[in-house]
């Protein structure tokens, strides 16, 4: 594919869980975003902030904020591989900017280009099926987050329906939380 050809460039989020626990997931993530046909690139990242903001540390958030709003302001889009951290970039960063002349534009730009995974894939990039296959049952759990926060519900259902062998049951009260997300999850 030459320049001209080229797909959207890609800034990869990969947040702490990501980068730290499961990098895994970082590398499928790009996986898919390039098989999609996307340019994916990783800049230099911390957290999105979201623990100091749910522990109500605005300042060392917004502090947060600014670095992540800066190193990705090159990219057409913003892909995180979760629901808490897209809806953390997405949804509060303009909270933390309110009433700031200078920094709302930059804001609102970067929140206009930042999705969840799936939720791009589908949503933006149209796309309708992977080329996998499982046999076997699998259930589907809705992160808080991405269902509440950013609405992300038929997406992750239609990409798992595509799977080849799979049998997607739907798990009941698969909308409530699991108690795992934010920094509740420690206490």
């Amino acid at each position: 594919m030459n320049k001209a050809q080229a797909g959207p460039r890609v800034g990869l989020f990969v947040t702490c869980l990501v980068d730290l626990i499961r990098p895994a997931v970082g590398f499928a993530a790009v996986k898919l975003l390039e098989q999609a046909g996307c340019t994916v690139e990783v800049p230099t990242q911390t957290c999105c902030g979201q623990p100091a903001f749910n522990s109500g540390d605005r300042t060392t958030t917004r502090q947060i904020a600014t670095q992540v709003i800066a190193a990705f302001e090159p990219y057409d889009y913003v892909v995180a591989p979760s629901g808490s951290c897209a809806g953390m970039l997405k949804t509060h960063y303009p909270d933390l900017f309110e009433g700031d002349a200078a920094w709302m534009p930059r804001v609102e730009a970067f929140c206009r280009k930042t999705h969840e995974l799936v939720s791009f894939l589908v949503d933006v990039l149209k796309v309708e099926k992977v080329a996998a296959s499982f046999d076997g049952a699998v259930t589907y759990h809705d992160g808080c987050s991405g269902l509440r926060e950013l609405g992300i519900k038929a997406q992750p259902r239609k990409l798992l329906a595509s799977v080849q062998g799979l049998e997607l049951k739907e798990l009941y009260d698969s909308d409530v939380c699991c108690g795992f997300g934010g920094t509740f999850c420690v206490k």
